[in-house]
């Protein structure tokens, strides 16, 4: 797959690229990705890439002209090198937005890839969005100088996905809000010492036994998202995702919905 970025600050991408496991991805190819600075599409001696809103107001908005030049040697860069490939969507991160989750990052995962866009200043000529924008995206309710960051969010969820990038193959299907948790937060995690000031591990983690090890994370799992994520449980029973031992534990978490760490 890939992914086309138009920014005005291709050097933020630079340290993503090169460090962590997710770099495997671009290393190998199995995720490529290619930026392009949208000043060298606008003209005059300042590359000037932006101007004042018509009828006022603060801030400035970025020039519809130099956007669409950008698309176009991108659509036709795409196409010189895949001239079977279906044109890939328009991304724009944005306010109004669908917010990005879990169920979104795996159809971009397996996607062939898409172009996005990195709004600055007050944002994009709507002209050009409702020319060429076919998605937009948000991170959640507020506002960021820039869309580089929304854009390696993305991509960096998208990486991890792609097989060989993680150490452990099976490490994402147990992750927050992935299918093979039904949608639920994960559980806490606890490795050595055994003992930390005073505090122990769980001792059925200690154990052996796994069905038990595999029921205290389940119940641990409802626990943490009774507790900070309830609107997850309401999703998880709509979809018929948990079962009568699921109901049952909840259930007994009582009106807090909190119970202490237990093993049974």
């Amino acid at each position: 797959m890939r992914f086309d970025v138009i920014t005005l600050f291709p050097e933020l991408f630079a340290p993503f690229l090169s460090a962590g496991i997710n770099r495997r991805a671009f290393e190998t190819g199995a995720v490529e990705l290619k930026l392009w600075q949208l000043r060298d599409y606008a003209d005059g001696t300042y590359r000037r890439v932006d101007d004042r809103p018509f009828g006022g107001g603060p801030g400035m908005v970025m020039l519809a002209e130099p956007l669409e030049k950008c698309l176009q040697a991108i659509r036709h860069d795409r196409a010189l090198k895949n001239p079977s490939e279906k044109p890939v969507p328009v991304v724009l991160f944005s306010p109004i937005g669908q917010p990005l989750n879990h169920a979104g990052v795996e159809e971009w995962s397996q996607s062939d890839g898409a172009i996005l866009i990195c709004g600055r200043y007050e944002g994009l000529d709507q002209r050009f969005i409702d020319a060429h924008v076919d998605v937009q995206v948000s991170l959640g309710d507020f506002v960021l100088s820039g869309g580089e960051i929304a854009a390696i969010a993305l991509l960096d969820a998208v990486a991890r996905l792609q097989p060989g990038v993680l150490n452990d193959e099976g490490s994402h299907q147990m992750d927050s809000f992935n299918p093979a948790l039904d949608g639920l937060l994960d559980c806490g995690h606890f490795t050595r010492p055994e003992v930390w000031k005073d505090i122990t591990v769980p001792p059925v983690l200690m154990s052996g036994h796994h069905a038990e090890i595999t029921k205290w994370r389940r119940q641990q799992s409802l626990v943490l998202t009774q507790k900070y994520r309830p609107d997850l449980i309401v999703g998880a029973r709509l979809a018929g995702k948990l079962s009568t031992q699921d109901e049952n534990f909840l259930f007994s978490l009582g009106a807090s919905g909190l119970v202490e760490s237990k093993s049974n």
